[in-house]
């Protein structure tokens, strides 16, 4: 397997792969396909110097991606970035998503940035597990927050949040146990937990 920077002919794989993952229900809140035309803006934000976009190959065919995207919009924030990967269906559980996300680990600190974030549907345990392999710990719960449909149904979903569908807010440190407060928050021994203001 080889990493590279995706470049404009990749576009299609990459909505392809991305695309593959919507019916699952597990890895984004997208409920219906997207187009490579729709992903444009998308993939001209990357920059190979400062948030890359990088896709996995084997024998020359696009089997994964992993992206960073600048996080919250905002300059104090230009140290930190969102991280997300996926592997083509027929890749999955083969140690693509792991080299990505090592490599990007490793990568981080030569493209400016302190702080990796990923979110992650609660009830998507493989993505947990690969997060938490490189010392990422849960920082927040987000729970009833996106409303997806049941697995396998193309209409709207109107009913209630599924509580095992909260995003989890991860980053990666240096131990990986995190400790519980009273009021259901979670925070590295000592901090205090993150504060997302408006």
């Amino acid at each position: 397997m080889t990493v590279r920077d995706a470049t404009r002919a990749d576009l299609t794989t990459i909505v392809a792969i991305y695309n593959a993952a919507i019916p699952g229900r597990m890895a984004t809140a997208d409920t219906a396909p997207v187009s490579p035309q729709s992903r444009q803006v998308w993939f001209e934000e990357h920059d190979p110097a400062r948030r890359p976009l990088w896709v996995a190959c084997v024998e020359r065919s696009v089997v994964g991606w992993l992206s960073f995207q600048s996080f919250y919009g905002r300059p104090a924030y230009q140290a930190t970035a969102e991280i997300s990967v996926y592997v083509a269906p027929g890749q999955r559980r083969g140690g693509i998503g792991r080299a990505l996300l090592g490599r990007a680990v490793e990568a981080a600190p030569g493209l400016g940035l302190k702080t990796l974030v990923g979110f992650v549907f609660g009830h998507n345990a493989p993505s947990l597990r690969l997060f938490r392999g490189f010392g990422f710990q849960r920082w927040a719960l987000l729970p009833g927050r996106c409303h997806v449909p049941p697995r396998g149904t193309r209409r709207p979903w109107r009913g209630a949040a599924d509580p095992s569908r909260q995003a989890q807010w991860l980053e990666p440190g240096g131990r990986r146990e995190v400790s519980g407060r009273p009021d259901g928050r979670l925070v590295r021994p000592g901090q205090e937990a993150p504060h997302r203001a408006g």
